[in-house]
């Protein structure tokens, strides 16, 4: 029931126009007996007249940096917020929402769990693991025994068999044989796993063959030696292969041939080519992007140079499982096996031959591809793999900032993992060299830049081929990279604090990323201090690091614990902050698992006797939760706290919080919500495109905001937006809104009157007649 339903009489509480400065708006004359007076001042209905201009004197607003600090904490500060949008209202709304869309999006891939992962966990990385993923390190093959004293090892039969009998030439494989016959001497450069030292066996087989015939092939095992004056093959009309892996000190010694002065450099190359000439054999180097760059150096004009293409690695399973003869229905077959296996997805995630050529092996021996194929797409075994290799900071912070910045455009995320970089090395004279972009392909296999649509305009977006990658990144590195911990806390609340809203989104999901694996560490160690902060930014990383750690079963009750404590504080300015940060909190992903438990929340932070600094942050709580499709509890919890109808604190602030509610326009991003999206039209309240759908509730919260000061003014002010603004963008508006009048004109008390008066003034103001308001006029006067 609303206020003046059940009778006339007054009500305790002091009514507060006078202490706003004066009346403003009301209820229409009428007579100004003493019973009237009487009631006015016991706090009852508002008997304020309407003036003829009705135009709101000037109030002083809030200073400008008051949210920033400790949010307004007076009653007229906090309404003023609301309704004249004093603080960062719009700049609250905007973030809360897109940073609860992408921590909507982390949370569902957490969720989905496609490989069986736990994500956070210190025994996720605590097994051995063996597969390499194509991140394998080193050139020569593991298990095999270096004979002491001897510089090349012959391939036996059965090994140069493993290369040739099934090999898929890459694109221009014909270009590479004709320059290896020509200089003797190929740099053939790709990607680990790309399949390269299978092409240089191949080209080697086949040079020596166009030559006459030879000796087969051996493995450098010191190819250092082939720098030394005097070298000669140790065996002659012979292939030779060398790995120069990347990061290996064999490629250091290499330097010196390539890069030392162009005269010394092609001196030594020229007497290696002209040592393989007179021997009649040939040499391949093989490797990655270090390989590559030195030999674009000075000393490289001596040799040639091919950059391996990669291959399909659907054709390579096929090549080796069905061989060259295979027929169109087995082909077929294969084709329906991986795909229902998920090891056409597992490739297009990991498009190596290696990993091809792993996986047709155990189709081959009929084993179990299932199996295979959720061990080659486990993003932990990867992400171990990559750490053990790759510890260098400019490889590492490329791969964090890309954990937490993924889809950003490559500049900014390039932009981070520098400054993440700087945090990991000593202090530099000078800026750094760094060319993240250039070792992508060789250090960052999992992550792929996306180019923008033919014709279209933007920088390619960074993003991993595993959707579970930058998670497990993180998580590896915030569990197993002690020393680096504080650095990467450090960078992370920076980019908090980041000009880009997107930026700061994803660094706060990255931050709830973290506190998966230990949200009672996370809480003490960074998210208290962010949640009490004075800066609105970081509030609101702890705010959506919060919804992203208590998505989980195993941190959920762990994150409502700490929620409630932080609502049920004291009125201290930091205490108050921690509640409207965990006001924030709920009115993202928690509050829709959890719609009962969010509302407890926003009453805990919003009961706090004559403090109104929580009540921006509950009113927009609210807001997104009813963005969230729980509009029926959120009403529901609003109006029991308004029940008692009276002037105490906790019915204005509930009525304020509702008021604000029905004048918040939808905007996107729009959550993939089950519920609540229907009549959602950008722009328009969702409370007006739902109100078909929740009428008797909206029409005795709209009666008892419409009859109580100082909620009247505000009220008033949405419902005309409500006639003139909204309703001609959303069909059958107003029709809903005459449905909601007539009910709440129907009501003991004076709101017939009430709604007359306002509804005859806007009809038949001087400069915006409203036509809306003339044809409700004309409903109401039917309703009687």
């Amino acid at each position: 029931m609303s206020e003046d339903s059940s009778s006339e009489s007054a009500r305790p509480g002091a009514g507060t126009g006078d202490r706003r400065g004066g009346d403003r708006r009301g209820d229409p004359p009428r007579g100004k007996d003493k019973e009237d007076a009487k009631r006015g001042a016991a706090g009852g209905e508002d008997t304020a007249e309407p003036k003829k201009d009705d135009k709101s004197p000037g109030a002083e607003s809030p200073r400008a940096d008051a949210e920033e600090h400790d949010g307004p904490v007076s009653e007229k500060d906090a309404l003023l917020s609301l309704t004249e949008g004093i603080g960062r209202g719009d700049a609250e709304r905007s973030e809360a929402l897109r940073a609860g869309a992408i921590a909507d999006e982390i949370a569902r891939r957490l969720s989905a769990d496609a490989s069986g992962t736990h994500i956070g966990t210190l025994a996720l990385f605590n097994a051995d693991v063996s597969f390499g993923g194509g991140f394998h390190a080193g050139g020569a093959r593991s298990g095999r025994p270096r004979p002491g004293g001897v510089s090349v090892l012959a391939m036996d039969a059965a090994d140069i068999a493993d290369h040739t009998e099934l090999f898929v030439a890459p694109e221009d494989y014909g270009e590479a044989l004709d320059a290896l016959c020509e200089r003797r001497v190929l740099v053939l450069t790709g990607v680990p796993g790309s399949g390269r030292e299978a092409a240089a066996v191949n080209l080697l087989g086949e040079a020596l063959a166009m030559a006459g015939g030879g000796a087969g092939c051996h493995r450098m095992l010191t190819p250092a030696a082939v720098l030394d004056g005097g070298w000669e093959p140790p065996v002659k009309h012979s292939g030779y292969l060398a790995a120069l892996d990347d990061g290996s000190p064999v490629v250091e010694k290499f330097t010196s041939a390539f890069l030392s002065g162009h005269s010394h450099g092609t001196a030594q190359w020229a007497a290696v080519v002209a040592t393989l000439r007179a021997t009649g054999c040939f040499l391949v180097l093989t490797g990655g992007h270090d390989l590559e760059v030195l030999a674009t150096g000075p000393g490289g004009d001596q040799v040639a140079r091919h950059a391996l293409a990669p291959v399909d690695p659907l054709t390579v399973v096929e090549r080796r499982v069905l061989g060259h003869s295979g027929g169109v229905d087995a082909s077929a077959d294969l084709h329906s096996l991986l795909e229902r296996t998920g090891a056409t997805t597992a490739l297009r995630e990991q498009p190596s031959a290696r990993n091809a050529a792993r996986l047709a092996s155990v189709i081959r021996a009929d084993a179990d591809v299932a199996a295979a194929v959720a061990q080659l797409r486990d993003p932990s075994e990867q992400v171990r793999a990559w750490f053990n290799q790759y510890g260098a900071p400019d490889a590492v912070a490329f791969a964090l900032a890309a954990a937490v910045l993924e889809e950003c455009g490559y500049l900014t995320v390039a932009d981070a993992a520098v400054k993440l970089r700087a945090a990991l090395t000593e202090p530099e004279s000078a800026p750094p060299d760094v060319r993240f972009g250039d070792r992508l392909g060789h250090e960052q296999q999992w992550i792929r830049l996306d180019l923008p649509p033919e014709g279209g305009f933007g920088a390619p977006r960074v993003r991993f081929r595993n959707a579970l990658l930058g998670q497990v990144i993180l998580a590896y590195a915030w569990n197993l990279l002690d020393g680096r911990r504080d650095a990467v806390l450090d960078w992370l609340r920076r980019l908090l604090s980041h000009r880009d809203l997107d930026v700061r989104a994803r660094a706060a999901v990255a931050a709830g990323v973290l506190a998966l694996a230990d949200p009672h560490y996370a809480v003490h160690r960074f998210l208290t201090i962010w949640a009490g902060s004075t800066s609105w930014p970081l509030r609101q990383g702890a705010a959506t690091a919060l919804s992203v750690a208590g998505s989980r079963p195993e941190t959920a009750e762990a994150v409502w614990e700490v929620l409630h404590q932080w609502a049920r504080g004291d009125a201290s300015a930091y205490q108050r902050r921690l509640a409207g940060t965990a006001a924030h909190a709920v009115g993202g992903l928690l509050g829709r698992t959890a719609p009962m438990r969010a509302v407890a929340i926003l009453r805990s932070a919003l009961d706090r006797e004559d403090d109104w600094g929580t009540l921006p942050s509950v009113a927009w709580g609210g807001v997104h939760l009813i963005h969230q499709g729980q509009t029926a509890t959120v009403l529901d919890a609003y109006l029991e706290w308004s029940e008692p109808q009276d002037l105490s604190p906790m019915v204005v602030k509930s009525l304020s919080a509702f008021v604000f509610a029905v004048s918040q326009p939808y905007e996107e991003p729009v959550l993939d919500t089950a519920d609540g999206r229907h009549a959602r039209v950008p722009g328009v309240p969702v409370l007006l495109g739902e109100l078909p759908r929740h009428r008797a509730r909206l029409a005795e919260l709209w009666a008892r905001a419409l009859a109580r000061r100082p909620v009247q003014d505000a009220a008033l002010d949405a419902l005309h937006k409500w006639i003139d603004d909204y309703a001609g963008k959303s069909p059958g508006s107003l029709d809903a809104i005459e449905a909601l009048l007539v009910s709440v004109a129907a009501r003991p008390g004076r709101h017939r009157e009430r709604l007359t008066w306002w509804l005859e003034k806007w009809a038949r103001d001087r400069e915006k007649p409203s036509a809306g308001a003339a044809r409700l006029l004309r409903s109401l006067g039917r309703s009687r």
